[in-house]
């Protein structure tokens, strides 16, 4: 059974695995079905979520704000990851055998840890700017032109922590690492990865693991709860300015949920596929060499569909988004004068409140 290229972590060393072909797992026609349906369906809802998505943002001047630009620099990510990652894993899994070339064998994990990389920075550049505006209203707020840089560096640093991908990634002919395999399988290729040591492999790893999901993680719950307790406290603030305690309690409680389904939905989502990960880089042999593909397949599945649930999240429940797209799609199609909608980053809820000011337009931003 062969390696097959994974997510944000690498696989295990080639050199340490006793490859055995004649113990052959064909997989079924409804599991191969069922993987072709799921795989198209999120690739296919993540495309036109987070484009349209990048679309409403970079037509709209007035949603040139700082927690825009994050947000579409998470569904650049997202696409990206839709575009490459999500077809190259489908079709190494179906065949069973890498057909791709050397090129997209080193590119394709170096472009997936970048995606991944730049979405969860995104997820956390989100959350710390929410933090310093409703924690700290009155102190530096970021501006726009600090937000593209911000970007930049991210994807900098992205491609940084992703170039063991690049460097360590092989084609590899397994005919000529295993004397059991038949003649046929002469031109029998995977993409896998050859690192100098096993020790150096696990650092690695471990490493990603940490800085791609435990601390992120850790660090938007801290920005997330401060937050929530912070517009708990500022409850009778709110409630004085607005005169309205139905209103209020309506609207806290919508960005209060928004705020832990960031959380939850980042940490479901991301989880099984880094369990899978760890698992298989520190004791492969714990996964049965016929069910690798189906665990894995659900695993990556999972994450996969974070691409389809952050448009969701920052967009389609946002009344504020939808009249911007169905504005901006009734001017691209002469159907009519687009209306003009005012928008506001989640932020501004708080900003308004220190400043003495009726909470309306803050509100807005989270109607649903």
């Amino acid at each position: 059974m062969e390696l097959h290229h994974k997510s944000n972590h690498n696989q295990a060393s080639w050199k340490e695995i006793p490859w055995d072909l004649s113990d052959v797992c064909p997989p079924s026609v409804s599991g191969t079905t069922f993987l072709i349906i799921a795989y198209s369906t999120v690739m296919a809802v993540g495309l036109v979520g987070n484009c349209c998505l990048v679309f409403v943002i970079t037509r709209q001047k007035e949603m040139h704000n700082v927690t825009n630009i994050f947000i579409a620099n998470l569904s650049c990510s997202d696409i990206l990851m839709c575009i490459v990652c999500l077809p190259v894993t489908v079709v190494y899994t179906l065949m069973d055998r890498w057909i791709l070339g050397e090129v997209l064998c080193k590119l394709t994990p170096f472009i997936q840890c970048i995606s991944v990389t730049v979405s969860i920075f995104s997820l956390v550049l989100i959350a710390m700017e929410r933090y310093q505006l409703i924690i700290h209203p009155t102190g530096w707020k970021p501006v726009v032109g600090q937000s593209y840089m911000a970007v930049v560096v991210t994807w900098v640093v992205a491609c940084l922590i992703s170039l063991p991908f690049f460097t360590f990634s092989v084609l590899t002919n397994l005919s000529l690492q295993n004397l059991s395999i038949p003649l046929q399988l002469d031109d029998h290729f995977v993409c896998m990865e050859g690192w100098p040591s096993d020790s150096d492999r696990r650092a690695y790893t471990t490493s990603l693991l940490i800085f791609q999901y435990f601390l992120p993680l850790i660090l938007i719950m801290v920005c997330y709860l401060r937050i929530f307790l912070r517009l708990r406290r500022r409850k009778d603030i709110v409630e004085r300015a607005r005169n309205s305690n139905q209103n209020k309690n309506k609207g806290s409680k919508r960005i209060n949920a928004m705020l832990v389904a960031i959380v939850v939905l980042f940490a479901l989502c991301w989880l099984p596929l880094n369990v899978f990960n760890t698992v298989f880089d520190w004791n492969h042999e714990a996964i049965p060499s016929c069910e690798h593909d189906i665990i894995f397949s659900a695993c990556h599945l999972t994450a996969m569909a974070s691409a389809c649930i952050n448009p969701i999240i920052y967009g389609f429940l946002n009344s504020n988004f939808q009249k911007h797209l169905k504005s901006t799609l009734l001017r691209c199609r002469c159907w009519g004068t687009a209306e003009r909608y005012e928008s506001f980053p989640l932020s501004i809820v708080s900003t308004e409140v220190t400043k003495g000011s009726v909470l309306s337009k803050g509100s807005s931003t989270i109607n649903t």
